[in-house]
């Protein structure tokens, strides 16, 4: 949807991790610099945005904006257009229908409109008060990854922002899979690991310092709420991908290591040929080549590695991009994928923007690169 003149952009649940990622790319967006986004809480008074946040001290005036107490007439008032939704996956079931009743347009960085099989939300328990409302919304929202849903982004009025995990791996696999050349019957695994913030802001046993420190765990075995995102977009079935997340003692950022059988034998340059030309076009997947330097699959030269090199979590850390890298063993059928992300970037905050622009009209990576 191209749109004329300003956009008024708002932002529900800013206290959070991703929240607070999202607040600040979009105090630096080129596009906002003459109307800052609104900010809201959950709170009965406005908080000065600073003192919950320090670091955002300085972004286009940021000092004198505050997180303002969420009401619908507050919205109408300040004339937004788009409405931002980091909020717990029940609060943005239940806000989305009436936001795109009023008029808005709704991007949700929550798993409340991620997934369309039934047997797939059901890890999400939701009680939908309106059940036949709930199914329209589900059917008008577009599953928020630029990289395979670019056209019907650009004109949609409900965003379901991907998961990190899911982000991860169905950008490491999805070139593969659409060419029909993994041969899923042989299975496909997928271990991945996240940094700390990817469980959120809220404390947990087994998000302490004490337990996470020195430690690396699996977790969600079998049950972990994005694997019905993978499997909806990739096209397999449950019998067809193990998916295994795992809690790194770091901050941020995930690494997937994913592994599958080709149904006949590639050459390193086919692998590498069928990632470039299904990336074409997508400015934030860097492919890391099987025999040359890391560029982004539209063509601009990423950071040089050396052709050994596979993606790290400090390579795209604190970044927008997603890199994807390989190596095919001898018998030109084993493939191992691995991708590298920012959970709170590419994996949430940075992806939201990113289909913000799309939504907009406007390039896809501005703001973000």
């Amino acid at each position: 949807m191209q749109r004329q003149g300003e956009v008024k952009v708002a932002v529900l649940g800013v206290s959070g991790y991703a929240g607070m990622e999202l607040a600040r790319l979009l105090l630096h967006h080129p596009r906002l610099r003459k109307s800052p986004p609104l900010l809201l809480g959950r709170g009965e008074q406005p908080v000065p945005l600073t003192e919950l946040h320090p670091h955002l001290a300085g972004n286009n005036g940021s000092a004198s904006l505050a997180i303002e107490p969420f009401s619908w007439d507050l919205l109408k008032q300040r004339g937004v257009d788009l409405l931002f939704l980091a909020t717990p996956h029940e609060q943005s079931r239940a806000l989305a229908p009436e936001a795109l009743a009023r008029g808005l347009r709704v991007i949700d960085l929550s798993g409340a409109w991620r997934v369309e099989n039934h047997a797939h939300r059901a890890v999400y328990n939701f009680h939908d008060n309106d059940e036949a409302r709930a199914a329209e919304v589900q059917a008008c929202s577009v599953y928020g990854l630029p990289e395979l849903h670019r056209e019907r982004i650009r004109g949609a009025k409900l965003v379901a922002n991907p998961g990190c995990y899911s982000t991860s791996v169905i950008l490491a696999l999805k070139p593969l899979v659409a060419a029909g050349w993994v041969d899923v019957e042989r299975g496909i695994v997928c271990d991945a690991k996240s940094g700390v913030s990817g469980a959120g802001k809220a404390p947990s046993p087994t998000t302490h310092f004490m337990y996470a420190a020195d430690n690396l765990s699996a977790y969600a075995v079998f049950g972990h709420r994005h694997l019905g995102e993978m499997l909806e977009q990739l096209g397999v079935g449950e019998e067809h991908l193990i998916f295994t997340p795992h809690l790194l003692p770091i901050p941020r950022g995930i690494l997937s290591t994913v592994y599958l059988t080709l149904r006949e034998k590639k050459t390193a340059a086919d692998v590498e040929a069928c990632f470039r030309s299904f990336y074409t076009g997508s400015p934030l997947v860097r492919v890391f080549g099987s025999g040359g330097a890391a560029a982004t699959a539209a063509g601009a030269p990423g950071h040089a590695h050396r052709a050994s090199t596979l993606p790290q979590i400090q390579y795209s850390v604190r970044t927008n991009y997603c890199d994807v890298g390989f190596r095919l063993a001898q018998d030109g059928r084993r493939c191992i994928v691995v991708s590298c992300l920012d959970n709170l970037l590419k994996g949430a905050a940075g992806q939201a923007v990113e289909n913000m622009n799309l939504m907009c009209g406007w390039e896809e990576a501005e703001g973000l690169v």
